[in-house]
């Protein structure tokens, strides 16, 4: 069934295009569409060039949804972005409005457009795993397989990461992993329109180096200096942005500048790679080349009932 409101996605790596694309449709619809930014990154606030950040200017122009949410101080979650996201489709469906999802963070689209079931978090069991895992990783899969075996089923004996996970819901929640959902491999109907722009590799190297280096001239290392000054520091969540990772050991550990910029990039170029794999696996993405033809089709989806989220 229909939930009521219009939307429609726009994903793709980064440097493909999505940002300035998203922003001219929703600058030519004349306020009818609001952004909401689909990035682990941008709800930091402070991080701003190195997460391809809309300006003071383009916020003027356009309502942009999830940006600045926490300081870089403060760890987040992909449960804590579906319940910013969903407060923010909420107030732009009572206005009336159509939401365009923008971005390439893809377990967050997922967790939006899908509606994902999402398990939380228990710090305290966690960190009691992750000390078992150092030397009893073979014991907790055992246990895993015991509790949850579908759960087990779906994983390496060696991956620490996701068995520790795994058995931290298990035992924290008392409801199996497996019963979050199918894994995100799995692909159910279409519950809101995914459009895909997906940039030529070749020219996302070019354009990921020539931005990088624009950041830089346009002030990000003392960006970076300046996070890493503020109360606090910057958390582990916000660490993992690419090119805030890297300036952060010529920051603090006084790495050789140009080492750490070359680095950002090269790491810049393999999200690309891992982004572009990650949606292509989704078999519902409707793939474009051309930035235009994407346009077209985002505002197609937008004037008809594709464009109603099925709930």
């Amino acid at each position: 069934m229909n939930h009521g409101g219009m939307a429609v996605a726009l994903v793709g790596p980064t440097a493909a295009g999505k940002s300035a694309l998203a922003h001219r449709l929703a600058l030519a619809s004349d306020g009818d569409i609001e952004i909401l930014a689909v990035d682990a990154m941008t709800v930091y606030r402070g991080m701003d060039l190195a997460t391809a950040k809309p300006t003071r200017a383009q916020r003027e122009e356009v309502r942009y949804h999830l940006l600045d949410l926490i300081e870089p101080r403060e760890e987040f979650t992909v449960a804590a972005y579906q319940h910013a996201a969903l407060d923010a489709v909420n107030e732009v469906w009572a206005n009336g409005h159509s939401v365009l999802y923008v971005g390439g963070t893809g377990l967050y689209g997922r967790a939006v457009l899908d509606n994902l079931d999402i398990p939380s978090r228990y710090p305290a069991v966690h960190a009691q795993l992750e000390v078992r895992a150092e030397h009893e990783l073979a014991q907790l899969y055992d246990e895993l397989a015991q509790l949850d075996p579908l759960a087990a089923s779906r994983m390496e004996p060696t991956n620490a990461r996701r068995i520790v996970r795994a058995l931290e819901v298990t035992l924290a929640s008392g409801r199996p992993f497996s019963s979050y959902g199918a894994g995100l491999r799995t692909y159910g109907q279409v519950r809101v329109v995914q459009v895909g722009l997906r940039g030529d590799l070749t020219e996302l190297d070019e354009h990921i180096a020539t931005r990088f280096h624009a950041w830089m001239d346009n002030g990000l290392l003392d960006e970076v200096a300046s996070l890493a000054r503020t109360p606090g520091g910057v958390s582990r969540t916000a660490r993992q942005a690419v090119g805030y990772r890297e300036l952060l050991r010529h920051v603090e550990q006084g790495a050789v500048l140009e080492e750490c910029v070359n680095e950002a990039i090269t790491r810049s170029r393999r999200l690309a790679r891992r982004q572009r794999s990650w949606f292509q696996r989704d078999p519902r993405i409707e793939w474009f080349e051309e930035p235009e033809r994407a346009a077209l089709r985002l505002a197609q989806v937008l004037g008809s009932p594709d464009g109603f989220v099925r709930d």
